[in-house]
């Protein structure tokens, strides 16, 4: 989930995030009434461009109260980066990562342990990343969750868990998962490579589930087999679901129902928004989701903290609206239609 600044607030980059906490928590109450559950403080909402570390704590604890209130599904991403130090040792990643995933737990929150780009840094071989990563699981209260972010989102993380390629990479991730045994409840894969991820998925250990991360092919991952129990489809972990929460909860309802066409028929034209919404560079994703959200009234202003709306051009905005305009991805076509009007003619077009 995206965080919603407010819109007369000092949110130019490089500033501390000043935020709309009442039409932030709003769009996670939105996204729990279709049934979904919210990942968040992730790479979506912002982390590492413009959500600073006080903002993703109190966005943490804020979100955690939501969910309780609401009885939905919570995870929350814990990294290293509220250490303000471009190196760091291993033990100072360890530190840093405890602290977040300490932080988290005491929270009530389900944990997501993410990539960290102080360990990218930091580490030299793959049993650097093991013995991190061992140590970090054995501190958790409960099962996280493991999150590889390919290099497409952050360039940082190129050779991530050791290696340039992804199946050796891999390995290392199982070896990680099989050694810390009921420590971690899934695997997020963020790599946008299907082959890899049911490479990964075929090899998890009993009760561990793989969660797609892959905004290019979820609809074949999720729709694979889902009868076959978690190493037969992927679930969903998915930043495109933030824009399509109406659509992704009729067809995860189709697939209760046991119902795979009608599931197919529903979320099947929703990847060519969802390619769009990730078209390079993948890390500005992020713009489109808060776009989408603006134009579908889930927020005042098309605006995003650290000045992330000017990341997107008009062009890119007009193809977006067109693709969710297809897959009725737009909640109340007139407000959309009269926002995107403004939006051209502020920027000198006419529409």
């Amino acid at each position: 989930m995206h965080v919603v600044p407010k819109a007369w607030a000092d949110n130019t980059p490089g500033r501390p995030a000043d935020i709309d906490w009442d039409a932030t928590l709003g769009f996670r109450r939105h996204i729990f009434s279709w049934g979904l559950g919210v990942a968040d403080a992730m790479d979506t909402a912002q982390r590492n461009m413009g959500l600073d570390p006080a903002a993703t704590r109190e966005l943490i604890t804020r979100s955690a109260a939501v969910a309780q209130e609401e009885g939905g599904a919570l995870v929350v991403g814990v990294n290293t980066d509220h250490v303000d130090e471009p190196r760091l040792t291993l033990r100072q990643v360890t530190d840093a990562y405890r602290e977040q995933l300490h932080f988290t737990e005491d929270r009530g929150a389900d944990a997501v342990l993410m990539a960290s780009q102080h360990l990218a840094a930091a580490a030299s071989t793959a049993d650097d990343y093991r013995r991190v990563y061992g140590d970090v699981l054995r501190a958790a209260g409960k099962p996280v969750l493991l999150h590889w972010l390919g290099p497409v989102f952050d360039p940082s993380l190129a050779g991530y868990f050791g290696h340039a390629d992804w199946q050796p990479a891999a390995r290392v991730l199982l070896d990680i998962v099989a050694d810390a045994p009921g420590k971690v409840a899934g695997v997020k894969m963020s790599l946008l490579d299907a082959s890899a991820e049911r490479w990964v998925r075929d090899r998890l250990p009993d009760g561990v589930r793989m969660y797609t991360g892959d905004d290019h092919h979820y609809v074949s991952l999720i729709a694979d087999d889902p009868e076959a129990g978690p190493r037969g489809h992927s679930d969903a972990l998915l930043g495109a679901f933030a824009a399509l929460a109406p659509s992704a909860s009729a067809a995860i309802q189709a697939l209760d129902d046991g119902d795979p066409q009608r599931f197919l028929d529903v979320l099947g034209p929703t990847e060519e928004l969802s390619r769009q919404l990730f078209a390079i560079p993948t890390w500005f994703y992020k713009t489109g989701v808060a776009f989408l959200s603006w134009l579908n009234g889930h927020q005042p202003a098309f605006q995003m903290v650290g000045g992330l709306h000017a990341s997107r051009s008009l062009p890119h905005l007009s193809r977006l609206i067109e693709l969710a305009n297809a897959v009725r991805a737009l909640e109340r076509p007139d407000l959309a239609a009269a926002r995107w009007t403004s939006l051209l003619r502020l920027n000198g077009v006419e529409a």
